[in-house]
């Protein structure tokens, strides 16, 4: 599989990736995906964030969620919440 990249995302915002989670399926809708700051000047890929949100009324808790969208696949992304909205829970992935 390739790095994933900003760019794999990017275009993929206002879209549903869908969790398994045992026999569930868990809809977060990316919200945003924006570049971090360079840290490491020869790092494999420039750094990035996620932002997804959930509309559940219950908060999911932090671990790798095998998610699938149609152009990028399945992908395993560690999410953590971060933050509680009207509209439901925002989570943040981080990749370095």
């Amino acid at each position: 599989m390739e790095l994933l990249t900003l760019e794999h995302f990017a275009g993929c915002v206002n879209e549903t990736f869908t969790a398994a989670l045992e026999d569930m399926r868990i809809e977060f809708v990316l919200v945003e995906a924006r570049p971090l700051p360079v840290r490491t000047p020869h790092a494999q890929r420039a750094p990035f964030a996620l932002l997804f949100r959930n509309t559940a009324a219950f908060l999911f808790p932090q671990q790798i969620y095998p998610m699938r969208h149609p152009r990028i696949g399945e992908v395993g992304i560690f999410i953590v919440p971060i933050a509680r909205e009207r509209e439901g829970f925002l989570y943040e992935a981080v990749f370095n």
